[in-house]
């Protein structure tokens, strides 16, 4: 399956019978990003979580037994 960055437009050949390559035929919607911008924005967030500067903001589950 040939697949294209979202973020640098390179495109891959991934397997057609591999999880992510059912993920994309089965979600549309999914975007695929290369094994290069991946590797890069994961070095990215790590040294800007390192700097103590970085805020993750999560949604706040509250546990309501009437829904």
């Amino acid at each position: 399956m040939r697949v294209k960055c979202v973020i640098c437009d390179i495109v891959e050949e991934i397997d057609d019978g591999s999880p992510q390559a059912k993920k994309l035929r089965n979600r549309r919607n999914t975007m695929h990003m290369c094994t290069i911008c991946t590797e890069r924005i994961t070095l990215r967030t790590k040294e800007r979580k390192a700097t103590g500067n970085f805020h993750l903001y999560r949604e706040s589950k509250t546990d309501e037994p009437l829904i």
